[in-house]
């Protein structure tokens, strides 16, 4: 994997579990996109999803793995299909690169291990354990690692351990909220700062707003490296933490998620390329959308490419 590779412009892909509750898979319990890889039936849709965002021009792609974390899948009495389905994840976006032969990249999705948006206070061993097995079965499949979602530098710190031991590089997503910080109350020069070494391909805003991009991006801007954003379109600018469900089952019809946060609809991949621009302008070249961004964002985010 080339250092550099984000040195230019690129082009990540969009949210992956919303456009499948779109695309018309029903949830069951709090696993949402992993219901898709338990349920043979809808493996077909992750590799269309995938494809959608290749054909649109994105030249990276994560592995379908927020949810598939040891924690939901326990909650939601499947965790005894926790290897397969990461696992599944892994074949079936491989499968869409061979598709699409396109020369793209698979990135081995590493959400935080608990709740998300929120600081994991749990026990280090217990944190280190749940990212090591998600690890070690991403590993043979990936190109790098990509680190979604992360909201202090205390998991970052405890998954680089590890990703270190295996060799690989990573892109660090970091979830800021409106004050500009960390959930865990550092700021993001701070976390880079302290944890950046010679693994990391760069930094980006992880699922948050356009208004929170726009205003950290000097910062960003600061830190001498690649960086981004995978911006969201939920509804409200800062989410409440909605994935906390210890009561889950799995034979329940689970609600998608934007029936609590909304969704900004009048955002068009048109909006969202003009949003991109000035970003750019101030040295992001790390593209790419979050919940509720689809195709047609990544599609105009690739166009960028000819102008800068």
């Amino acid at each position: 994997m080339n250092i550099d590779f984000f040195k230019k412009i690129r082009i990540l892909d969009s949210g992956m579990g919303q456009e499948l509750l779109a695309r018309g898979l029903v949830s069951k319990g709090t696993l949402w996109s992993a219901t898709a890889l338990i349920d043979e039936k809808y493996n077909q849709l992750v590799i269309d999803t995938h494809l959608s965002s290749i054909n649109a021009g994105a030249e990276v792609i994560l592995t379908n793995t927020f949810t598939t974390r040891r924690v939901r899948m326990e909650q939601n009495q499947v965790g005894d299909k926790f290897n397969f389905v990461n696992q599944k994840a892994c074949e079936l976006a491989k499968k869409a690169k061979e598709l699409s032969k396109k020369n793209i990249l698979i990135a081995g999705s590493l959400p935080a291990q608990n709740d998300t948006y929120e600081v994991d206070k749990r026990d280090k061993n217990i944190i280190e354990k749940d990212f090591f097995d998600q690890v070690s079965v991403l590993n043979p499949y990936v190109d790098f690692f990509y680190l979604d979602v992360i909201s202090s530098g205390r998991e970052i710190e405890i998954a680089l351990n590890l990703i270190e031991k295996f060799n690989k590089t990573l892109l660090v997503g970091l979830h800021i909220r409106k004050n500009g910080k960390l959930p865990s109350g550092e700021t993001i020069t701070e976390v880079v700062n302290k944890y950046k070494n010679n693994k990391w391909l760069g930094v980006v805003a992880a699922c948050v707003s356009l208004e929170i991009i726009e205003k950290t991006s000097n910062e960003f801007k600061k830190l001498s490296m690649p960086f981004g954003f995978k911006a969201n379109l939920w509804g409200v600018e800062e989410p409440l933490p909605v994935h906390r469900f210890n009561n889950a089952k799995f034979n329940e019809i689970g609600k998608n998620p934007n029936i609590r946060l909304g969704t900004r609809k009048e955002i068009t991949g048109k909006i969202f390329c003009e949003f991109a621009k000035k970003i750019i302008k101030n040295g992001a070249t790390i593209l790419g959308g979050c919940c509720e961004t689809d195709s047609s964002h990544i599609k105009e985010l690739s166009k960028l490419k000819q102008f800068f």
